[in-house]
């Protein structure tokens, strides 16, 4: 499972971190391991490598549910974070829903988030924050009431959650060179794949 490679990935090497987000799968993995496999996880999360963000239950919708299944269902994840490790997420992450609201912003600086980022947007909305670079903003949810009371940084995602163009290595959508970093190879790019990038 990517879980257990990802823990053991980490202890091999002290300078990589990973980000998880959706608690109910995490929990699934995590309560079938080895107290020792438990105890390096645990370890992980303490150095600040093993990190979570948004840790809802699920990555909820937001257009449509009722703001208590909005609250319980992030309950449920957090809960788990601070019982199981003493640790609550800073950041929200909503890549995938359909749509987006004022309330789970508002939600989400009432949780405590300092961020949350998101993808999905209308295109003529990304297009024009694309131009008028505004595709970070603090979003002051419910401004006519609480005025700039409830805010939080807000993070559009300027291209979905896709890779950057000339960096799509699935050959099912293109056919983006790979990145080479062996000197020895004819085919090494890697000082150009940096400058691109």
């Amino acid at each position: 499972m990517v879980l257990s490679t990802v823990v053991e990935e980490l202890v091999d090497n002290p300078h990589r971190k990973f980000t998880y987000v959706e608690m109910k799968f995490f929990t699934m993995w995590y309560e079938q391991q080895s107290e020792k496999t438990k105890d390096k996880v645990k370890k992980l999360i303490k150095e600040g490598r093993f990190e979570f963000v948004n840790a809802g239950w699920s990555m909820h919708d937001e257009a449509c549910p009722h703001f208590e299944d909005m609250i319980n269902n992030m309950m449920h994840g957090h809960q788990f974070l601070l019982k199981e490790f003493g640790v609550k997420p800073r950041i929200g992450w909503h890549i995938d829903p359909f749509g987006h609201s004022n309330a789970n912003p508002r939600l989400f600086a009432d949780m405590g988030f300092e961020a949350w980022f998101f993808a999905r947007l209308d295109h003529a909305d990304r297009d024009q924050r694309l131009q008028d670079k505004s595709m970070n903003y603090l979003w002051r949810p419910f401004s006519e009431h609480f005025g700039d009371q409830k805010e939080i940084f807000t993070g559009a995602m300027r291209d979905h959650y896709c890779w950057p163009q000339g960096f799509w290595y699935d050959e099912r959508f293109f056919n983006d060179e790979p990145f080479v970093d062996n000197k020895k190879m004819e085919t090494f790019n890697a000082d150009q794949k940096v400058q691109q990038f």
